[in-house]
């Protein structure tokens, strides 16, 4: 893979000033204790030795709990070289082993049949090529293996966004602009759960499960076992 990959993101990608800033306000007391129920949750049942890969893992909290207990192999695959640098940093301050690498969700350097589980937290929406990016997670996991994309929903109300970001506890400053960054930008670039159905509908997965929660959705996608 050539050491700059392609843009193929709808938002500019995060690097630098910008990056750092929203590292740090993913990094709240309550955000961290959301990272840890979700990584218990979503790797439950996992075998041990299991391969988990998070794509767009931003400063890596999240994939870093799901290394803490030692027993899964985690990788975590970011475009931003700014968010790999935080992240591999993240890791070795916690003390675990997560392989995170610069890449493109849309052209992953992984072979086929590879992962377990696949996560995407918060950053789908942003894919420009989102139908080849399925494929791509389709492609890599191996069969039986479960995909799981959580991200905003595009039916979330102002009211449920405003709720979201009081739960996040952030400073005046922070809070005013991440509830701005979500009502605005975000929820535009969002997909409601029919979207998300019809997309899905052209790649090789066929067929999804869609939930929705506050101003979540999260799609489980599964590759057929052979």
């Amino acid at each position: 893979m050539s050491a700059t990959p392609r843009k193929r993101f709808q938002l500019p990608e995060m690097e630098g000033r910008m990056a750092r800033w929203y590292a740090r306000t993913r990094g709240s007391a309550s955000q961290l204790a959301e990272c840890r129920r979700q990584a218990a949750r979503l790797t439950a049942g996992l075998p041990d030795g299991a391969r988990v890969l998070e794509v767009a893992p931003g400063p890596g909290y999240h994939a870093v709990e799901m290394a803490r207990a030692g027993r899964l192999q985690v990788t975590g695959l970011d475009i931003s070289r700014t968010m790999v640098e935080i992240a591999t940093d993240n890791a070795r301050q916690a003390g675990v082993s997560v392989d995170f690498r610069r890449g493109d969700v849309s052209a992953m350097p992984f072979a086929a049949d590879t992962f377990d589980l696949l996560v995407c937290q918060a950053a789908f929406k942003n894919f420009k090529q989102p139908v080849r990016a399925l494929d791509e997670m389709h492609r890599v996991l191996r069969p039986g293996g479960t995909a799981v994309i959580q991200d905003m929903n595009r039916d979330a109300s102002s009211a449920e966004i405003a709720r979201e970001v009081r739960g996040m506890r952030l400073n005046p400053f922070n809070a005013f602009m991440t509830r701005l960054i979500l009502s605005t930008l975000l929820r535009r670039r969002a997909y409601s759960p029919l979207r998300f159905e019809r997309l899905v509908a052209q790649t090789a997965f066929g067929a999804c499960d869609v939930g929705t929660a506050g101003i979540g959705l999260e799609v489980r996608l599964t590759k057929a076992a052979a």
